[in-house]
This record gives structure tokens, C-alpha cells and sequence, in this order.
């Protein structure tokens, strides 16, 4: 009977938080509501440590966490929540401790992906940003499986940053930015190579009255051309005029072999200047390699544990995004802070919109 009258208090008690969280929403919502928010979660040790907890349980309560935040969010409506869940620095912890967050992180995405979850209530898409080759296997897998999974919900979007740092964000665009414009000066140029020769070979043929296409064409040009060689050199010889026009045919010889020489000077020159075209990238371009071009840029960047720096993530991203920083360790972040950090996002809005147009 207690246990039956505990239920019944626990749900009304649940449906009455649920009600006036979606009243406080409502009267936020009267004013600009973020559309991006990222979070940066941290102090998942340390609030085990300080629970006396075992190791690898902080981040478990750092997960629950995250879906109560997730579900406010997406209530209030904000429709791109990106965290940073992992980064390349990581890697660099005890083998024990990296290999332990990776089967936890594949877990937690199987976990993500059960038909009852917040992903399916919701409709969200799911991106996992960052170098994924720098992943295990199964956690891989994984990813590959959420994204193919939600691959067809566009009502709400995850972005999990995993083996990300800024630094490589930015590294691979600009490796990106170059192959793309190698490839197309490499294109342009063997393009416009052709066309000069073939533009030159098809004027001199034409000027003899022959087609460029015309296999036989050339074969009756290089033939009549042999004939009429011998032809005249043996009446030249039979005549004693070979000897005395010998300076002519040296002068028509070298006017050829001048306008030969011109035309290769010429394509050498188209090939130049060719060379010479220097590829300019520009910010559009560095913009669209970058891992989070699947999302505009965050409004709001919250970090748990009262740290006020980046530690390297987002910071191309983030120029005028405001960032809040509670001292409350990330499993114990939860309503209020959110509230408070779309309140302060409010209260500067006109002047960061107005950042944002000059930059």
C-alpha cells in the first residue's frame, strides 16, 4: 500500500515540476531563444571524488545529466545542443582510464537509441564531430550505427564532439581548403593546355585545307609534302640550282623553324602563366570544411565547474558567443543554471546580434 501511495505522489510530483518548467519556458520563450547551445562537461571526476564514489561513476552521473539537460532544451526549443564529450587530449590519460570512457561513450550511444529515449520523443539527429579514425572499433561502430539511425529526424540535433579539438578542426579545413583548390588549378590547367594546342595544330591544319580529325587528311598532308621534297630537290640537282639556291632554302628553313620556335614560346608562355595563378582561399571556404558546418554557430557556451577558458574546443565558432561558467560540477548542473544562462543571453542579445553584423 505504500509503495502504491509512493507511485502515486512520485508521478503527481513529476507532473507538476514538468508543468511549471513548462511555464517558465513559456515566458521565456516571449523573448529571443538561443537556437545552439553547446556545453562543455566538466568536473565528472571531480564530483566522484568528492562523493566518494568509484571511478568511472562520475561520468555515469555526468550522463543523466546530460538527458535531463537535453529534454530542457529541446522544451524550451532550442534546436542545436552540442557537448564535448571527449578530446584528442584525452588520449593522453591512463590506457585504463581512455579505454574505460570509450566502452562507457559506447554504451551511452546504444542507450541513446532505444526506442524509448529522449532521441525518438524528440526526433533528433545525431553528429559526432571530430577525427573518428582516432576511435576504437566498437565505438566506430557505434557512431556510424546512431548516424545512419537518425539519419532521417530533423526536429532536433545532437552534436557529440568526440576526439575533437579546435586546433585539428581547423588544421584538417585548411588540408581540405588545399586539396580543393590544387585539384582545381590542376584541372584549369591541363584545360587550358589543351586547348591552346589543339587551337594551334587545328589553325595551321586548317590553313592547309585540312581536317584536324582526318586521319587520312595527315597522311595524304605528310605524303604530298615528302613528294614534292624529292621532286624539287631532284630537278634542283638535275638543273645545277641546288648549289646557287642553297641560301634560299636555308632562309625558308630558318622563317619556319622562327615561326616553330614563336609558337612554342607562346604555349610556353600560356603554361606560365598558368603556373603562376595562385589559388586564393578564402573564409567560406575554410567555413564549409569544418567539422560543425552542419550547425550554425552556438549562442550560448555553458562550462560546468566554474572554469572561465575553452581548453580548446569551438574556438573558431565561438567569437561572439557569450560564455557562463556556474561553479556547480557537471552532474550537479541542472535547470536553474540553464534558465539562468538563456536570461543572460537574453539581456545581451541586441548587442551581440549587433556583433555578429560587423564581423
Amino acid at each position: 500500500m505504500r509503495k502504491t501511495t509512493g507511485n502515486i505522489v512520485g508521478q503527481f510530483l513529476d507532473g507538476l515540476n514538468c508543468y511549471l518548467r513548462r511555464c517558465m519556458f513559456a515566458i521565456l520563450s516571449v523573448g529571443p531563444v538561443p537556437s545552439h547551445i553547446a556545453f562543455i562537461m566538466d568536473g565528472n571526476r571531480r564530483y566522484a571524488k568528492k562523493k566518494n564514489m568509484e571511478e568511472g561513476d562520475g561520468h555515469k552521473a555526468g550522463f543523466n545529466a546530460l538527458t535531463s539537460l537535453l529534454r530542457y532544451c529541446y522544451e524550451l526549443g532550442v534546436k542545436y545542443v552540442t557537448v564535448y564529450a571527449f578530446s584528442i587530449d584525452n588520449f593522453k590519460r591512463k590506457s585504463t582510464e581512455v579505454q574505460s570512457l570509450m566502452e562507457l561513450m559506447r554504451k551511452k550511444i546504444e542507450e541513446l537509441l532505444e526506442q524509448e529515449s529522449l532521441i525518438n520523443e524528440y526526433g533528433v539527429r545525431l553528429h559526432f564531430i571530430g577525427d573518428m579514425k582516432l576511435l576504437t572499433d566498437p565505438v566506430r561502430a557505434a557512431v556510424e550505427k546512431a548516424t545512419r539511425v537518425t539519419a532521417h529526424n530533423n526536429q532536433r540535433v545532437l552534436l557529440i564532439c568526440v576526439a575533437y579539438t579546435s586546433r585539428h578542426e581547423i588544421v584538417h579545413a585548411v588540408q581540405e581548403c588545399c586539396k580543393e583548390k590544387l585539384n582545381e588549378v590542376q584541372a584549369s590547367k591541363e584545360e587550358k593546355i589543351t586547348n591552346v594546342a589543339f587551337s594551334g595544330i587545328d589553325q595551321g591544319l586548317k590553313g592547309n585545307d585540312f581536317d584536324l580529325l582526318s586521319q587520312d587528311s595527315c597522311k595524304e598532308y605528310r605524303n604530298a609534302i615528302k613528294a614534292c621534297s624529292t621532286e624539287v630537290e631532284s630537278a634542283a640537282r638535275n638543273d645545277g640550282l641546288f648549289e646557287n639556291n642553297i641560301g634560299n632554302h636555308i632562309s625558308n628553313d630558318t622563317e619556319a623553324e622562327t615561326t616553330l620556335y614563336n609558337g612554342l614560346v607562346e604555349l610556353a608562355e600560356e603554361r606560365k602563366d598558368i603556373q603562376d595563378e595562385v589559388p586564393v582561399i578564402k573564409l567560406a571556404d575554410i567555413e564549409k570544411n569544418m567539422y560543425m558546418a552542419v550547425a550554425p554557430d552556438p549562442d550560448i557556451l555553458i562550462r560546468s565547474s566554474g572554469e572561465a577558458r575553452l581548453s580548446n574546443f569551438l574556438l573558431w565558432q565561438t567569437t561572439t558567443c557569450p560564455l557562463y561558467a556556474p561553479t556547480a560540477l557537471w552532474p550537479e548542473i541542472g535547470l536553474r543554471h540553464l534558465i539562468w544562462a538563456v536570461l543572460n543571453f537574453q539581456r545581451h542579445y541586441f548587442y551581440l546580434e549587433k556583433k555578429k553584423k560587423q564581423s
